[in-house]
């Protein structure tokens, strides 16, 4: 199949950066000492880190102000993002491959720009990519299309042959049913796996499989 365009998601997709995302509650609460509720996963997962901050104020009395909870967060976000954050198997490899065939690359993240470039860079990889588009900067989270569109039209490819990388259901379905082909990637953190699979047009596990593409 032809590619000349490449959109990536980046948590979950290109980083193995999901788990921060699923424990960072629990571990900004024992850094203190204080043992998380079994239940508190299921309860953050649909909250923003305001609402957070301020169930976690309510729920374990806790002294300090929701911004300087929300401060510390971001914090631990960020050193995992600077120091920590590693590629998921096969994608050094299979970005410099597609650099190689003239593919032009973006990223759509809904992560902030400044933590998606300091991991990138330490990673070697933030020069494969011609430009970096998150949901904050569109002004759209990727329930709806406009942050592909927006990537689409700065890597001026024809859509036909421009793919979008993602490991989440909600944004495979977003971008599938934008017209989109779509490559669904494998994320243990991300769950639906027979669902993003039925949906993208392909679904894998390690970039490793994708040299078929090129």
């Amino acid at each position: 199949m032809k590619i000349e365009g490449a959109i990536f998601d980046l948590d979950g997709t290109l980083l193995d950066s999901m788990s921060i995302w699923n424990t960072i509650g629990e571990e900004y609460l024992r850094n203190p000492g204080i043992e998380p509720h079994e239940i508190q996963k299921e309860k953050l997962k649909s909250m923003s880190l305001s609402q957070a901050a301020v169930y976690f104020q309510a729920e374990y009395g806790l002294a300090d102000s929701a911004d300087r909870i929300i401060d510390c967060v971001n914090s631990m976000v960020r050193d995992f993002y600077v120091h920590e954050v590693l590629p998921k198997a096969g994608v050094p490899a299979f970005l410099e491959k597609m650099q190689q065939q003239n593919v032009k690359m973006c990223i759509a993240t809904a992560t902030d720009r400044h933590l998606a470039e300091a991991a990138l860079l330490r990673l070697g990889l933030l020069s494969y990519f011609e430009e970096i588009f998150t949901c904050s900067f569109v002004g759209h989270g990727k329930d709806e299309p406009h942050i592909y569109h927006a990537a689409h039209r700065f890597l001026q490819t024809p859509k036909s042959s421009t793919w979008v990388f993602e490991d989440a259901l909600h944004a495979v379905k977003t971008a599938k049913n934008a017209g989109y082909h779509v490559i669904g990637v494998f994320d243990s953190f991300s769950g639906c796996a027979d669902e993003i699979q039925a949906l993208a047009n392909h679904y894998i596990h390690s970039f490793k499989e994708l040299d078929y593409i090129l």
